[in-house]
């Protein structure tokens, strides 16, 4: 088997994964191609960033879920009886006193 060069250079590297990627062969396959190191081209297309922005390409079509941050809202029920009203927190005080003079004369 012969001897394969390291890639030691960053751009270099960078040149050699682009190259790869654009040719659409399996990178082992580029690498004994070229006389690469396919441990080394590895090694440097993940230094490099390529496979995160593949990644990213691929998740683009997925949807993104964002949690629910609506605030729920509190809830009061007076009962007198059988009559019961609720309200929320954010009840008009004189409606409600309104509310139980009618619940109260029932």
């Amino acid at each position: 088997m012969a001897r394969r060069r390291k890639l030691r250079h960053e751009q270099e590297a960078k040149r050699c994964v682009a190259a790869m990627k654009a040719s659409g062969m399996s990178r082992r396959e580029w690498a004994r191609q070229h006389g690469i190191d396919g441990r080394s081209l590895y090694a440097w297309e993940k230094k490099v960033g390529f496979d995160k922005a593949e990644q990213r390409e691929k998740l683009a079509g997925l949807v993104e879920l964002i949690p629910d941050t609506r605030r729920v809202e509190s809830r009061y029920v007076v009962q007198c009886g059988r009559f019961a009203v609720e309200v929320n927190e954010h009840f008009d005080e004189e409606t409600l006193g309104r509310l139980l003079k009618v619940v109260a004369a029932c």
